[in-house]
């Protein structure tokens, strides 16, 4: 009887986990798709900001490893939530080409446009309606700091048109709990998005 009990259980439970799974199966694949975008972006940021040493322009490779650093955050934290919902999470062999820095910049802005602007709202609204709160704030801490991303590529492309990268920021600090990005010698005292101290941050430049 005891066992029979036991077996009623795990079916019970087991069926518990399929309806959960078939709940939020858009936002599961949201997550998948966001883990392997980010994922990408680190790695391709990193190969920029190699291009950008070889081109003497060292503010920007700064600056491109300080975000290289920011979506490798965002992909670990898509990678937990799927893994809190019970997901395995394969590795990701990223795919892009390395151009010239300035049109590295072309393409990081036009990335971070439409995952500012298209992907992850959409995300968030998925993930929202399928009440999953952890992918709604993964989603959101790194769509918020990928509006700052774009920003700073496109102050850095507009100096480099005007050759005045001499003149562009040289210090970065990154949040490591959830990217957030700062450009300035000094950031505040804690995290905009995350409340995490800013001792904690991860700097780049000196």
């Amino acid at each position: 009887m005891k066992k029979m009990i036991l077996i009623c259980l795990a079916l019970m439970l087991g069926a518990g986990q399929q309806m959960i799974a078939a709940g939020n199966d858009k936002t599961v694949e949201n997550l998948r798709a966001a883990f392997k975008g980010e994922s990408t972006a680190s790695a391709k940021y990193t190969a920029y900001a190699l291009q950008a040493k070889s081109e003497g322009l060292l503010q920007i490779a700064t600056m491109f490893e300080a975000t290289s650093r920011s979506e490798k955050i965002h992909a670990a934290n898509h990678r937990t939530v799927l893994e809190t919902l019970g997901q395995k999470v394969d590795p990701v062999t990223p795919e892009f080409k390395v151009k010239t820095t300035r049109e590295n910049l072309d393409d990081a802005i036009k990335g971070e446009t439409y995952e500012m602007t298209t992907m992850y709202p959409g995300f968030i609204a998925t993930s929202t309606s399928e009440d999953v709160a952890s992918a709604s704030k993964s989603f959101r801490w790194a769509m918020d700091t990928e509006k700052k991303h774009q920003v700073m590529y496109q102050n850095a492309l507009n100096a480099l048109d005007a050759k005045k990268t001499d003149s562009f920021p040289k210090v970065y600090w990154v949040c490591p709990k959830c990217g957030n990005t700062y450009n300035t010698a000094m950031p505040e005292a804690s995290c905009a998005f995350c409340m995490t101290k800013s001792e904690k941050f991860v700097k780049f430049g000196k």
